[in-house]
C-alpha cells in the first residue's frame, strides 16, 4: 500500500484557548539542540489555527495542517483531534491550588 505525502506542513500540538470563534489558538513544541552547545532546548510558537466545527476545546491535542490565508494571521486548520483534554479535572485541580493558597496567606 503507497502512502500519498501531502504537499501542506503539518504539526501536533495542544489547544491554548478557544475563546473565539471558529478559530483556536494551538501550542506546537519542539525540541532542537543549541547550535554551539549542544544542548536540548524546548521551544514553542503559538498558531492561530481555523476550527470550522468549533469541537476543539483547551487541552486537547489536535493535528494541524497548514492551508491558504483565511484572515490576517490564520494560515492552519484543525484536521482532526487526536485526544480530548479531561477539563473537569484540570479545573478542580486549578481551584483546589488557589483554595490552598488562600488558605496558607
Amino acid at each position: 500500500m503507497t502512502t500519498v505525502a501531502s504537499k501542506h506542513k503539518s504539526r501536533v500540538g495542544r489547544v491554548l484557548s478557544g475563546k473565539m470563534q471558529k478559530t483556536v489558538v494551538v501550542v506546537v513544541e519542539s525540541r532542537r539542540p543549541h547550535p554551539l552547545y549542544k544542548k536540548v532546548i524546548k521551544q514553542t510558537k503559538k498558531y492561530k489555527v481555523h476550527d470550522e466545527s468549533g469541537a476543539c476545546q483547551r487541552g486537547d491535542v489536535v493535528r494541524i495542517e497548514e492551508t491558504r490565508p483565511l484572515s490576517k494571521e490564520k494560515r492552519w486548520r484543525v484536521v482532526e483531534i487526536l485526544c480530548k483534554a479531561n477539563l473537569v479535572q484540570v479545573e478542580s485541580i486549578e481551584s483546589q491550588e488557589s483554595s490552598g493558597e488562600a488558605s496558607q496567606s
